[in-house]
């Protein structure tokens, strides 16, 4: 609500003014005796009294609703003509007593008549400025009075206009009169303020109470109703910015309390509310961020865990961690179920065992196959291609070993291929030749003879193989199988994209891996015709499974060792190769693919991109396999 401009009193002492000095009016004089006298005549040793006619009326300003004065006219005083020396006493007894103007018995209207009947008695004068004086002090007082200003303003400005009759050119009149104006304005500004207030009309928006009590500082900029008055305005746009932020919409509450940081200059309540819409915040996203943990813990609980991440980041603020360890662990949720990147685990057997040592490969993408200049590469190798894994899996940190596989076989009373053909192929110290011998199966070395129980299992399948996957997946309740080719060489790489798994260098680095080197040297002193010259691994034949160190993901012997059965059939090139890292099979094929360089390999077999064509029957000396897990 806004009010009127200048109040109206002003307008009303004007036509007072105006009035007194008009040529065509004779100047204002207190009633006369005649004027004054009562219908029935009163004693003469007694001065009368009568009820003073009806008054004008004029109007003042300063409130909403405008409000109507009479204008002064002093009440009727009749004095005998023996009675002046007593109406003299009655007067300064007024006076001194500070009766002043209200009845016949005041000063002022004593005063008055006194000089009706004598203009020049000197004694009425000087009471009557006497009085004029105390007025002017009353009426300051009151209008400097901090509690009921309404109260006290009106009583001044029924003072201003006592004066206004008496000396209307007055420059202290007109002073006083041009405050009672001010005052009455800043209360009616501060009223009309406090009314929007109450009805909700805060005046952010430039019609309000803001504007009003703004209007009333600029007319009196030491006013505490005002001052109180933006401060209520201000808790008003607070309490809006706090019930958004209660409802999470953390955009109004921002905005409302930029409105509220407007009201007034440096106010520390603005800042003690930010704090408490930050603590809101803060709340709401851990309530947001704990309950999308506890979705992510229900089977179906991934939508709704994301619904949850993005109501939190609609509301919170750059890098809020709370919101950042929702995202992380949503996104570990959708690339790894259960898992961390890098956990290690071994699944519980239903016989009482524990599973092979598996740990989780991180999901990602990578160029796959060999590039068109790379030495030593193979059209079967090409071409180059991207693949991503949308989703991690889990791989066997090691190679299959002896002790796995023999669990396996007595449980399944398992007869592998190597077994019931009776032969395998070895490699014959005598000949530096890879023969087929008789009797070897995947209890045997590399030479025939037994293994040892860490040693990595060979003399198998890529059946036998997928046979021991099928039997730890009914152990487990999981999802076990071959890694398809991609897997396989996605792993091996652990992120590098050289040619070798360790990079471009043409000698591997110390102790990664058993590889065929020329300082390594056979039982009967034999050496490589083709091998990584300056390299010794201490080696002839397969080393116990981890004896050499992982690669960055954790993972032993991928590149060296034994070479390994993969899922895929064979393909001569990657054309058309699967792009999502899935294995390349075709129902019934007989050719497979087996990935990794061993203990026997040519250095340029031993290249990341390497890869081979093997019968699914193949049993060899030089072939092992691992698993990988779903997850």
């Amino acid at each position: 609500m806004r009010i009127p401009g200048p109040a109206p009193l002003l307008l009303a002492a004007l036509l007072l003014a105006t009035t007194a000095c008009s040529p065509d009016t004779p100047a204002p004089t207190p009633p006369t005796a005649r004027q004054a006298e009562p219908a029935k005549q009163e004693a003469p040793a007694k001065p009368a009294k009568r009820a003073a006619p009806a008054p004008a009326q004029v109007t003042i300003g300063g409130e909403d609703a405008a409000e109507t004065a009479q204008r002064w006219q002093p009440p009727a005083v009749v004095i005998a003509d023996d009675g002046v020396a007593q109406a003299r006493r009655d007067a300064n007894k007024a006076l001194a007593e500070d009766r002043l103007y209200a009845t016949a018995a005041d000063a002022i209207p004593i005063w008055l008549a006194l000089l009706e009947r004598d203009p020049k008695d000197r004694q009425a004068q000087a009471g009557l400025a006497k009085a004029r004086q105390r007025l002017l002090g009353d009426a300051s007082a009151l209008l400097e009075r901090p509690l009921k200003q309404r109260e006290a303003v009106a009583e001044a400005g029924e003072m201003a206009l006592v004066l206004l009759t008496l000396a209307p050119d007055d420059p202290k009149v007109r002073q006083l009169q041009s405050r009672v104006e001010l005052a009455q304005r800043v209360i009616a500004y501060n009223r009309a303020g406090e009314d929007d207030l109450r009805a909700g009309r805060v005046g952010e928006d430039g019609d309000g109470a803001i504007p009003n009590f703004r209007e009333a500082l600029a007319l009196q900029p030491d006013s505490p109703r005002a001052r109180q008055g933006l401060a209520a305005a201000e808790s008003a746009l607070i309490r809006r910015a706090e019930a958004a932020a209660r409802s999470a919409d953390f955009t109004a509450a921002g905005t409302w309390l930029a409105e509220a940081a407007k009201v007034r200059d440096s106010a520390p309540t603005i800042d003690d509310a930010f704090e408490r819409i930050e603590a809101i915040r803060a709340q709401t996203l851990v309530r947001l961020r704990d309950q999308g943990l506890r979705d992510l813990a229900t089977p179906q609980g991934l939508k709704s865990a994301r619904e949850k991440l993005e109501d939190a980041l609609r509301i919170a603020m750059p890098g809020d961690p709370v919101v950042a360890q929702l995202r992380e662990r949503i996104e570990l949720a959708t690339h790894y179920g259960s898992f961390r990147p890098r956990q290690v685990f071994s699944d519980a057997l239903r016989d009482g065992g524990r599973g092979p040592q598996m740990i989780v490969v991180p999901h990602g993408g990578f160029q796959m196959g060999a590039g068109d200049n790379e030495l030593g590469a193979s059209d079967a190798e090409k071409p180059a291609h991207y693949v991503r894994f949308e989703r991690g899996f889990a791989m066997a940190i090691t190679e299959v070993t002896v002790a796995d596989y023999r669990r396996y076989v007595q449980a399944s009373n398992a007869r592998p291929r190597a077994t019931r053909r009776g032969h395998s192929i070895i490699y014959d110290e005598r000949s530096g030749n890879f023969t087929r011998s008789s009797g070897v199966d995947w209890r045997s070395g590399y030479d025939g003879t037994p293994a040892i129980a860490n040693s990595p299992v060979m003399h198998v399948s890529v059946r036998d193989a997928e046979h021991y996957a099928m039997w730890l997946s009914e152990q487990t309740g999981r999802s076990y199988r071959l890694p398809s080719e991609a897997e396989f060489e996605y792993a091996m790489r652990a992120g590098t994209s050289g040619r070798y798994p360790w990079g471009n260098e043409g000698t591997p680095p110390p102790l990664s891996g058993n590889f065929t080197g020329g300082e390594d040297v056979s039982p009967s002193g034999r050496r490589w015709f083709n091998a990584f010259v300056g390299y010794g691994d201490g080696w002839w034949g397969p080393a116990p499974v981890a004896t050499f160190e992982p690669n960055a993901w954790g993972l032993h012997d991928m590149a060296g060792n034994l070479s390994e059965w993969v899922a895929d059939c064979w393909h001569a090139s990657y054309r058309r190769a699967p792009a999502d890292g899935l294995a390349w099979f075709n129902p019934g094929c007989r050719q497979r693919v087996i990935r990794g360089g061993n203990w026997a390999n040519a250095p340029e077999q031993t290249r990341a991109a390497w890869r081979q064509s093997q019968d699914s029957d193949t049993t060899s000396a030089r072939i092992g396999f691992r698993l990988v897990r779903g997850i």
